[in-house]
């Protein structure tokens, strides 16, 4: 006679297992802390810069798309461990997230607290010179500015050699309902060795800019263009990335009728990471 199938567990017992991840869960966030703890003991965290790693994050973020399965949402995934590190990196060395809102707060400070979570302290400035301004002057803290429209060129103030520079673009996953979407520049001091240099952004100034040169550059690199009104042109933020080198851009931007008065790299960025459609929520 066939055995009877073993009785499906009750209600109480899958709520004790749920109890049981929960300790470990806590747990493991404990002893994360612990080993940040020797981290600090051993980088003695007083360097100039951000203890913000864009690389490093970007990697991490990209892995834990790649390995997400089951029923638990995406967005949620991403933002907890968006909280998780953040907030560690605010205990090896405090900072503060500086984020112009000239161009709308909602959305703004969603991306930070998204990104950030609530412990790192927010700071909110009504134009991006204001917000990289107070970068400038910290030690380590970041500034958050649109990375698809501006009404003044900030970047022209991130050329110096000790300037701060892009170090990251928000949000590091990109797909379709992020509930953090808005495309935003991390501006920050960073050690060299912390940066990633798969996009390079560069400031560039041009004379005889117009709307068909801005059309030729499009399928080449994402541009921010504001007038520049010291002469007939526009003052550019330009993003390179792969094949399409700044020369290139240069030699495009002639042959449709421009010239270029100056270009110095102010930072770069991982390119961004995109889940298609149908894995945003794969079993």
């Amino acid at each position: 006679m066939p055995k009877a199938p073993p009785a499906p567990p009750s209600l109480q017992e899958l709520r004790k297992e749920i109890d049981t991840i929960d300790e470990q869960v806590h747990r493991l966030l404990m002893a994360r802390g612990d080993i940040i703890d020797r981290l600090i003991q051993v980088k003695q965290t007083q360097e100039v810069g951000s203890a913000f790693r864009p690389a490093r994050e970007a990697d991490m973020m990209r892995r834990l798309v790649e390995r997400h399965r089951g029923i638990l949402p995406l967005d949620t995934v991403e933002s907890i461990w968006r909280v998780i590190i953040s907030t560690f990196t605010y205990v090896q060395a405090p900072f503060s997230v500086h984020a112009d809102v000239s161009l709308g707060e909602s959305a703004m400070r969603d991306s930070a607290r998204f990104h950030f979570g609530f412990t790192v302290p927010y700071v909110s400035h009504f134009s991006a010179p204001a917000a990289v301004e107070a970068v400038a002057k910290s030690k380590g803290d970041l500034a958050l500015v649109s990375a698809t429209s501006s009404r003044a060129p900030w970047w022209i103030t991130l050329e110096g050699g000790r300037a701060p520079k892009i170090i990251a673009r928000l949000p590091f996953v990109e797909r379709a309902d992020h509930p953090a979407a808005l495309p935003v520049f991390v501006v920050s001091r960073v050690a060299d060795n912390a940066m990633v240099t798969e996009v390079e952004m560069w400031s560039m100034r041009v004379s005889g800019w117009n709307a068909e040169i801005a059309r030729a550059l499009s399928p080449l690199a994402e541009i921010v263009a504001v007038p520049d009104t010291a002469f007939d042109g526009a003052a550019l933020l330009v993003s390179i990335a792969g094949s399409n080198r700044l020369e290139k851009i240069k030699l495009a931007l002639i042959e449709a009728g421009a010239s270029v008065r100056s270009s110095a790299l102010v930072g770069s960025h991982a390119t961004r990471y995109t889940v298609p459609l149908n894995e945003v929520a794969r079993p």
